[in-house]
């Protein structure tokens, strides 16, 4: 689909899309086509349901008196209450409906501010429209070789229109290298295991050169030296190396410590010797979920250009299990030094965890760091899919990714963290095992994490198990893998980490 921003000019063909606010209210643009097509507009709505509420959509076809194939009105609802997100959600809406009906050819009119309406102004109200249709527009579809014609996308082209697009198509530019990241997090996670392992995921990460990100990846030998022990362990299963992608944006000359971003990248998990149950476990292909979002956010903030010095690790392993593979029982020597005994091998994101996160702290000192992780069934079980659970050892730091997360509708919860969960991973053998018993697997992992993080450093775990992946379509969110969480640290990074 070609989407384009450009000055407002006669649309002789294909679809017409306007905003009716509520109440049937008609902006300039709706009236203009309402008197052009003698009130068809007006008759339609007065024949229907639609009134103008966010995010309806009513459809004249043909309308007499002009030359398109339809006109299709949108809801709008009160326009001092839209958000920038909720004109994403009416841009993806939008793109779904016309694809629906067979619509190649569709151009939106961005109405002028009243002079009265508050709110975003037409430039940013025709820029977050187009992120929206741009984020609704992905598909993985690479492997198909034979598809319907009925069920591929029909819309060919899509132009927002408005009196002064230069300020919209400035608004837009940083917009879309979001959405170029999103896709990225989108197109490693949907890729299958035969595709994506932790080698091929590195040379992914390495197009990121391109964009100014410096990119180097640490392979077994090195990581021994270092005292890897728990990352190791997970990947001695199978015949996929383990791999510690590292990768650098710098862009601000500030002399304050980076920003940190760890990502949990199992490219594909069978549970090693503690096997998963047959069914269901191709899904394990996204269990890298937490790097490909490093690798994603990575490519907004350098795509952006972002004003922040900024540090994305990634643990990407296999775990297979084999005879070779680390058996329950296993004590293993993690880098900080801490032992840990091995009581289940299909808890091995959070030892990979444990390393990364070692590792980037004694590297780099950052002055935060938020790591991301499909690592708990369990939150599933507490949260859904509707929200990702959020522990963190600081309060400024979690009330600023909660706000990020309402504003790009990426929703966290903050779950509790406490020294009595903490007694639940104490070993008899070691200084800590990576289970606790069958209650508050979220919060046990969590708490395993946070023994890797030192004193003083605020941090933040997301567990994203249950927005990795979406088994139905949302406005700008395809069904699939979900990109979940680049919107997010993108917008945490934009409203309190540059050029500070």
């Amino acid at each position: 689909m070609r989407l384009s921003i450009t000055k407002r000019a006669e649309a002789k063909s294909g679809a017409l899309v306007t905003g009716v606010t509520a109440d049937r209210n008609l902006p300039k643009a709706a009236a203009d086509l309402d008197k052009r097509s003698k009130g068809a507009l007006q008759r339609a709505m007065a024949a229907s349901r639609f009134k103008g509420n966010k995010g309806e959509i009513l459809e004249v076809l043909a309308p007499a008196g002009l030359p398109n194939s339809r006109v299709v009105l949108v809801g709008m609802g009160d326009p001092a209450k839209l958000r920038d997100v909720d004109l994403q959600s009416l841009g993806g809406a939008l793109l779904g409906h016309l694809n629906r009906v067979g619509e190649s050819d569709a151009t939106v009119l961005v109405n002028a501010a009243g002079p009265d309406e508050k709110g975003a102004g037409p430039a940013e109200r025709a820029a977050h429209y187009a992120y929206g249709a741009l984020l609704a527009s992905y598909r993985f579809d690479r492997y198909r070789t034979k598809e319907p014609k009925a069920k591929k996308p029909s819309l060919k082209r899509l132009a927002i229109m408005l009196d002064e697009p230069a300020e919209a198509k400035r608004h837009f530019g940083d917009l879309k290298k979001v959405a170029e990241g999103v896709f990225t997090t989108r197109d490693l996670v949907s890729e299958p295991a035969n595709v994506i392992n932790p080698k091929s995921f590195v040379a992914e990460a390495k197009k990121l050169e391109a964009l100014g990100v410096k990119v180097k990846a640490l392979g077994p030998a090195q990581m021994k030296r270092l005292g890897m022990g728990a990352l190791l362990g997970v990947a001695q299963g199978s015949v996929n190396e383990g791999q510690l992608l590292v990768m650098e944006w710098k862009g601000s000359e500030s002399k304050k410590r980076p920003l940190a971003f760890v990502g949990k990248g199992v490219t594909f998990d069978t549970g090693g010797i503690s096997i998963k149950p047959a069914g269901g476990m191709e899904d394990m292909k996204w269990d890298m979920g937490g790097a490909g979002v490093v690798v994603g956010l990575m490519q907004a903030l350098a795509g952006r250009k972002a004003r922040a010095n900024v540090i994305g690790i990634c643990g990407m392993v296999e775990n297979m299990p084999s005879g070779t593979a680390q058996r329950p029982g296993d004590i293993v020597t993690s880098m900080s030094g801490q032992t840990i005994e091995v009581l289940n091998t299909d808890a091995e994101g959070r030892l990979v965890l444990a390393d990364a996160l070692w590792y980037v702290q004694e590297t780099y000192k950052p002055r935060m760091i938020v790591d991301l992780a499909t690592l708990t069934g369990a939150i599933i079980i507490s949260l859904g899919h509707e929200h990702a659970g959020l522990f963190s050892n600081d309060d400024e730091l979690s009330q600023r990714l909660t706000a990020a997360g309402e504003a790009v509708e990426e929703r966290l919860w903050r779950m509790p963290l406490s020294d009595a969960y903490d007694k639940l991973i104490d070993s008899d053998g070691a200084d800590m095992k990576n289970i606790g018993n069958r209650t508050a697997g979220s919060i046990t992992a969590a708490q395993f994490l946070q023994r890797f993080i030192k004193k003083g450093t605020p941090w933040a775990h997301l567990d994203i198990a249950g927005v990795t992946w979406s088994k139905k379509d949302a406005p700008t969110v395809p069904k699939g893998g979900t990109g979940f969480g680049v919107r997010l640290l993108d917008k945490l990074v934009a409203d309190h980490y540059e050029a500070d």
